[in-house]
């Protein structure tokens, strides 16, 4: 279970990291405070976690769109930022999905 955790605040922090490079500092700080439901064993937080993690996925997605539209305009390479991001997304879905685990339905009860 603590790994699920980790992979969640791991995600977490690459997007404030991401929102922390456009200067959007209430985002940054929203990312830094979202991991501290997991503190709050209700299963609305596990709820909330999972929807926070899949809308993370969906902004990874949409950065990596339009860096990729972006590159190729200006006739840059893009295929390597493609990967990274959808890598990056990936990892987001997989932390998220990871929050719906027998384990952690059992610690956050109904």
């Amino acid at each position: 279970m603590s790994v699920r955790i980790s992979l969640f605040v791991i995600a977490a922090l690459l997007l404030g990291a991401h929102y922390f490079r456009a200067d959007n500092f209430l985002l940054v700080a929203l990312c830094l405070a979202t991991p501290l439901l997991f503190l709050y064993q209700k299963r609305w937080s596990l709820i909330l976690l999972q929807l926070t993690a899949y809308a993370a996925t969906l902004c990874w997605l949409w950065a990596a769109f339009w860096l990729v539209e972006f590159r190729q305009q200006a006739g840059r390479p893009w295929t390597a930022a493609a990967l990274i991001l959808g890598a990056v997304a990936l990892f987001t879905l997989v932390a998220g999905l990871l929050m719906n685990s027998r384990c952690m339905r059992e610690r956050y009860p109904r």
